[in-house]
């Protein structure tokens, strides 16, 4: 599960294009990176038939979409719901035209599967979460209210907290994986770690 600490600089831990050059040629130089993705010669093979290109966008790809719906939906369904996530994307990727695109396109499809979920728990009657999942599956205590407080900030913060926080991933990880730009990603961690930490009342006394 998850633990939360602090390292020795006090930054708080929860575990488990091209200036200068003339239009035509940077639109090239970017077809030429969409040509050469990973992402999209992965995706290629997908629409030509080979599972295990898509096994290995999936082990690429996972902790991203798990980090999205963990900000989103209760701990105990988020299992489930990855899986639902990777099933629409296998089903859809052949109407994805560009392959480079997919990190996006798939946090989409994971943003709104937690949209969808919310919508139909309104609908239906369910035991809360405390209730529903048994008591040795339960986050650390601790680390559940820190997920909690995440959970309380803006969209755009605690998605790229969780992704940082709980899912290990970089900065530049995380702005390659979901298609944000880089500078946005570092400015959501900046500002989204000085509103936890404020939360928490981390780093008050030095």
């Amino acid at each position: 599960m998850f633990e939360v600490d602090t390292n020795g600089d006090g930054h708080l831990l929860l575990m488990s294009g091209g200036q200068g050059q003339p239009l035509a040629a940077r639109s090239a130089a970017t077809e030429t990176a969409r040509e050469c993705s990973p992402d999209a010669a992965l995706v290629e093979a997908v629409k030509g038939g080979d599972r295990d290109a898509f096994a290995r966008l999936h082990q690429l790809y996972a902790p991203m979409v798990h980090g999205i719906l963990l900000a989103r939906v209760p701990y105990g369904e988020v299992g489930d719901l990855v899986q639902d996530v990777f099933l629409v994307a296998f089903k859809k990727v052949h109407g994805l035209r560009d392959g480079a695109a997919f990190g996006g396109w798939l946090a989409m499809i994971a943003r709104n599967r937690a949209m969808d979920f919310h919508r139909r728990a309104r609908e239906t009657e369910e035991l809360p979460e405390d209730v529903a999942r048994p008591a040795a599956a339960a986050p650390q205590a601790e680390a559940a209210e820190v997920l909690g407080v995440i959970r309380g900030l803006p969209d755009a913060y605690r998605e790229t907290l969780v992704l940082r926080l709980v899912e290990g991933m970089t900065g530049p990880e995380i702005a390659a994986r979901t298609g944000l730009h880089p500078d946005s990603v570092r400015v959501n961690l900046h500002r989204g770690m000085k509103l936890l930490r404020a939360k928490l009342g981390v780093g008050e006394k030095r």
